[in-house]
Protein backbone atom coordinates (compact mmCIF):
# COMPACT_ATOMS: atom_id res chain seq x y z
CA UNK A 1 0.00 0.00 0.00
CA UNK A 2 1.35 3.39 -0.90
CA UNK A 3 0.18 6.85 0.00
CA UNK A 4 0.66 9.81 -2.30
CA UNK A 5 3.50 12.28 -1.87
CA UNK A 6 0.84 14.83 -0.96
CA UNK A 7 0.04 12.80 2.15
CA UNK A 8 3.72 12.72 3.06
CA UNK A 9 3.96 16.51 2.73
CA UNK A 10 0.68 17.02 4.62
CA UNK A 11 1.88 14.95 7.58
CA UNK A 12 5.19 16.82 7.70
CA UNK A 13 3.38 20.15 7.45
CA UNK A 14 1.04 19.22 10.29
CA UNK A 15 3.96 18.26 12.55
CA UNK A 16 5.74 21.53 11.71
CA UNK A 17 2.61 23.57 12.45
CA UNK A 18 2.16 21.68 15.70
CA UNK A 19 5.68 22.71 16.73
CA UNK A 20 4.93 26.34 15.89
CA UNK A 21 4.18 28.45 18.99
CA UNK A 22 0.48 29.04 19.60
CA UNK A 23 -0.81 32.25 18.06
CA UNK A 24 1.84 32.29 15.30
CA UNK A 25 1.23 31.49 11.67
CA UNK A 26 3.58 30.07 9.05
CA UNK A 27 3.48 31.25 5.46
CA UNK A 28 3.19 28.90 2.51
CA UNK A 29 6.60 30.00 1.21
CA UNK A 30 8.30 29.00 4.46
CA UNK A 31 6.44 25.68 4.63
CA UNK A 32 7.34 24.95 1.00
CA UNK A 33 11.00 25.86 1.49
CA UNK A 34 11.35 23.54 4.49
CA UNK A 35 10.12 20.62 2.36
CA UNK A 36 11.81 21.72 -0.90
CA UNK A 37 8.46 22.07 -2.66
CA UNK A 38 6.84 24.56 -4.93
CA UNK A 39 4.53 26.89 -2.97
CA UNK A 40 1.86 26.33 -5.63
CA UNK A 41 1.90 22.56 -5.10
CA UNK A 42 1.89 22.90 -1.31
CA UNK A 43 -1.00 25.39 -1.51
CA UNK A 44 -3.20 22.66 -3.00
CA UNK A 45 -2.35 20.38 -0.07
CA UNK A 46 -2.96 23.16 2.44
CA UNK A 47 -6.35 23.86 0.87
CA UNK A 48 -7.39 20.26 1.54
CA UNK A 49 -6.22 20.52 5.16
CA UNK A 50 -8.20 23.75 5.58
CA UNK A 51 -11.33 22.14 4.07
CA UNK A 52 -10.94 19.24 6.50
CA UNK A 53 -10.89 21.69 9.41
CA UNK A 54 -7.38 20.75 10.52
CA UNK A 55 -5.70 24.10 9.84
CA UNK A 56 -6.78 27.64 9.14
CA UNK A 57 -5.52 30.23 6.74
CA UNK A 58 -5.02 33.78 7.95
CA UNK A 59 -4.80 36.31 5.11
CA UNK A 60 -2.60 39.38 5.06
CA UNK A 61 1.03 40.40 5.31
CA UNK A 62 1.55 38.55 8.59
CA UNK A 63 -0.83 35.79 7.62
CA UNK A 64 -0.20 32.13 7.07
CA UNK A 65 -1.36 28.80 8.37
CA UNK A 66 -1.93 27.48 11.87
CA UNK A 67 -3.52 24.50 13.59
CA UNK A 68 -7.25 24.89 14.26
CA UNK A 69 -8.01 21.93 16.50
CA UNK A 70 -6.14 20.77 19.56
CA UNK A 71 -3.00 19.10 18.21
CA UNK A 72 -3.61 16.23 20.61
CA UNK A 73 -6.89 15.52 18.77
CA UNK A 74 -5.43 15.33 15.26
CA UNK A 75 -4.65 11.77 14.26
CA UNK A 76 -2.61 10.51 11.35
CA UNK A 77 -5.87 9.16 9.93
CA UNK A 78 -7.42 12.65 10.00
CA UNK A 79 -4.59 14.00 7.87
CA UNK A 80 -4.48 11.02 5.52
CA UNK A 81 -8.23 11.15 4.90
CA UNK A 82 -8.06 14.90 4.29
CA UNK A 83 -5.66 14.22 1.41
CA UNK A 84 -6.58 10.74 0.17
CA UNK A 85 -10.30 10.67 0.92
CA UNK A 86 -12.20 8.04 2.87
CA UNK A 87 -12.74 5.33 0.29
CA UNK A 88 -11.37 1.84 0.75
CA UNK A 89 -8.10 0.88 -0.91
CA UNK A 90 -9.26 -2.48 -2.24
CA UNK A 91 -12.38 -3.30 -4.23
CA UNK A 92 -12.94 -6.71 -5.76
CA UNK A 93 -13.32 -6.57 -9.51
CA UNK A 94 -14.97 -9.98 -9.90
CA UNK A 95 -18.52 -11.17 -9.34
CA UNK A 96 -18.77 -14.10 -6.97
CA UNK A 97 -21.70 -16.50 -7.14
CA UNK A 98 -20.18 -19.19 -4.96
CA UNK A 99 -22.62 -20.43 -2.30
CA UNK A 100 -19.84 -20.79 0.29
CA UNK A 101 -19.06 -17.08 0.22
CA UNK A 102 -22.72 -15.98 -0.05
CA UNK A 103 -21.83 -13.92 -3.08
CA UNK A 104 -19.12 -11.95 -1.29
CA UNK A 105 -15.48 -11.81 -2.22
CA UNK A 106 -13.48 -13.50 0.52
CA UNK A 107 -10.31 -11.77 -0.67
CA UNK A 108 -11.98 -8.37 -0.37
CA UNK A 109 -13.19 -9.31 3.11
CA UNK A 110 -9.61 -10.02 4.25
CA UNK A 111 -8.33 -6.81 2.66
CA UNK A 112 -11.04 -4.67 4.28
CA UNK A 113 -10.44 -6.24 7.70
CA UNK A 114 -6.72 -5.50 7.34
CA UNK A 115 -7.46 -1.95 6.26
CA UNK A 116 -9.72 -1.46 9.29
CA UNK A 117 -6.92 -2.58 11.62
CA UNK A 118 -4.54 -0.16 9.92
CA UNK A 119 -7.09 2.67 10.20
CA UNK A 120 -7.50 1.92 13.91
CA UNK A 121 -3.73 2.21 14.38
CA UNK A 122 -3.55 5.47 12.41
CA UNK A 123 -6.56 6.83 14.27
CA UNK A 124 -4.80 6.16 17.58
CA UNK A 125 -1.52 7.79 16.54
CA UNK A 126 -1.54 11.55 16.90
CA UNK A 127 0.48 14.28 15.23
CA UNK A 128 1.36 15.61 18.70
CA UNK A 129 3.12 12.28 19.47
CA UNK A 130 5.62 12.91 16.67
CA UNK A 131 5.99 16.59 17.59
CA UNK A 132 6.82 15.62 21.18
CA UNK A 133 9.44 13.13 20.02
CA UNK A 134 11.05 15.85 17.88
CA UNK A 135 11.01 18.31 20.78
CA UNK A 136 12.57 15.70 23.08
CA UNK A 137 15.34 14.88 20.60
CA UNK A 138 16.07 18.61 20.11
CA UNK A 139 16.50 19.03 23.88
CA UNK A 140 19.04 16.19 24.09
Amino acid sequence: MKYSKATNYALHTMVYLTLTPKGKTVGVDQLAKIQSLSPTYLSKILTKLVKAGLIQSTPGVNGGYSIVRQASDISFLDVIQAIEGKSTFFNCSLEHEDDTSQGECLIEKVMIQSEERMKDELNNTFIIDIARQIEASNQS
